[in-house]
């Protein structure tokens, strides 16, 4: 079927409707007449098939860290293609970009490309197990690490299990019950208690270090750092998200906490689909071709990870970033953006809190404490998912599945004023008449 210049946002959410499950590629869980086919980006700002503009306040689950359509990444990427958008193969832009990432990130000594966080994560714990030659890995309740099946372990809660047994819902791999041990984030006595138990069978623990969107508690990192140095178990940043987004070091420069391992994707290609994980040269080695067939060996080679289309969008991304004054400003506007929506929280009477650090920032309606999953299901979350699918009505574009708002360079003082705007807007809105959408994880 070929696209007409004439067709509607309708009939584009019509064949959307037809032809992916939900009318979306993954996660979003819009109601079917609200289903968004976008064309094009810049800056901040999206737009759909019809024309309409839409605040973007997810930024491609935070990949357009420099906003979209930069003139840099598409100078850089554009520049690159017309001499090969890739080859499967070590090239001068890949081998430029890991030399990059091996100055920035203390624990990367050895690095391989892949096309995506997902793929990072999942191979960051079989260079781990195969380094160590333990079977299982160990991660947080509700920590979302890409779609493979330990990545989404525990995260939906469809069967919640007393720790650290995992829950499998969502992992369509009945095999994560054996092989995936689930601790709670920051709570460090209960972790390390875990920890010593399971240490002799234990490759990896795989930590978000800014764990969806709540801050790690005073010493929660060092503290697994110390315990599972002590045994031999590889610790695994799953950086994908904090990945040049809290300080050009990401979270390693900013916690002070250096892993074994890192995984990082999003931000890192510019918009552009690249991930890379990297580490100590000790566990990276075991992916050397020279060691097959093993035993501490462990497959690793990607079709498209590391081309030099990404790559170079990658490098001008990092420059970008790199420029004075960025991560004052990204911190400014997120501390502006979370004082705006706190304030909006106040004046309307709810019972709710502003999460967040950095360029990002999530509500919780609750007046408890939100510190790890088990306080977050414990928030509104149908309170959530109402205010969240007004915002999208009123023509913000993020996910209303409850999950982080993203900032990025693009979004100015006006830009978060005008979200200030529809969130006070919204919360009115939604209590007034009482919605309440079907909760989704």
């Amino acid at each position: 079927m070929t696209s007409s210049p004439t067709s509607s946002a309708g009939s584009w959410r019509a064949r959307a409707l037809e032809l992916f499950p939900a009318g979306s590629n993954g996660e979003f869980g819009l109601p079917p007449e609200l289903v968004t086919v976008l064309d094009r980006g810049l800056g901040c700002r999206v737009w759909d098939a019809d024309g309409r503009e839409f605040l973007d306040m997810t930024m491609a689950w935070g990949a357009a860290l420099v906003g979209h359509a930069h003139p840099k990444v598409l100078e850089a990427a554009t520049r690159q293609a017309a001499s090969g958008a890739n080859f499967a193969a070590v090239n001068t832009r890949s081998i430029e970009l890991a030399e990059r990432l091996h100055a920035l990130s203390p624990c990367a000594e050895r690095v391989r490309f892949v096309a995506s966080g997902t793929e990072a994560t999942m191979l960051c714990l079989r260079v781990a197990q195969a380094a160590t030659g333990r079977p299982k890995v160990l991660k947080f309740e509700g920590a979302y690490h890409g779609q493979h099946p330990v990545g989404v372990t525990s995260m939906l809660n469809g069967r919640p299990s007393q720790m650290p047994q995992s829950d499998p819902s969502g992992a369509g791999a009945a095999w994560v019950e054996r092989d995936v041990l689930v601790a709670p984030f920051n709570d460090l006595a209960t972790t390390e208690q875990i920890l010593c138990e399971h240490a002799h069978e234990l490759a990896a623990v795989i930590v978000e270090p800014f764990h969806r969107c709540l801050v790690p508690a005073p010493g929660f990192l060092a503290g697994l750092r110390t315990v599972t140095q002590l045994h031999g178990i590889a610790l695994v940043f799953d950086e994908v998200v904090t990945g040049f987004r809290f300080a050009l070091g990401g979270a390693q420069e900013y916690y002070g906490v250096i892993p074994d391992l890192v995984a990082y994707g999003k931000a890192l290609g510019g918009g552009f689909p690249l991930g890379a994980y990297a580490g100590r040269a000790a566990l990276m080695d075991v992916v050397d071709e020279h060691r097959l067939p093993g035993p501490a060996y462990a497959w690793s080679a990607s079709t498209t990870g590391g081309n030099p289309v990404s790559c170079a969008a990658a490098l001008a991304t990092l420059d970008v970033l790199s420029e004075r004054g960025v991560y004052p400003a990204l911190h400014a506007a997120g501390a502006r953006l979370r004082q705006r929506m706190t304030t909006a929280l106040v004046e309307s009477g709810e019972v709710a809190q502003v999460l967040g650090d950095g360029p990002l920032a999530q509500v919780a309606f609750s007046a408890a404490p939100v510190t790890n999953q088990r306080s977050w299901l414990a928030s509104d979350r149908q309170r959530g998912r109402a205010l969240m699918l007004e915002l999208f009505r009123a023509g913000v574009f993020l996910n209303p599945m409850g999950t982080k708002l993203y900032l990025s360079l693009a979004h100015d003082d006006a830009a978060i004023d005008q979200f200030a705007g529809h969130f006070a807007t919204a919360l009115k809105n939604t209590r007034a008449s009482g919605r309440t959408e079907t909760t989704s994880a």
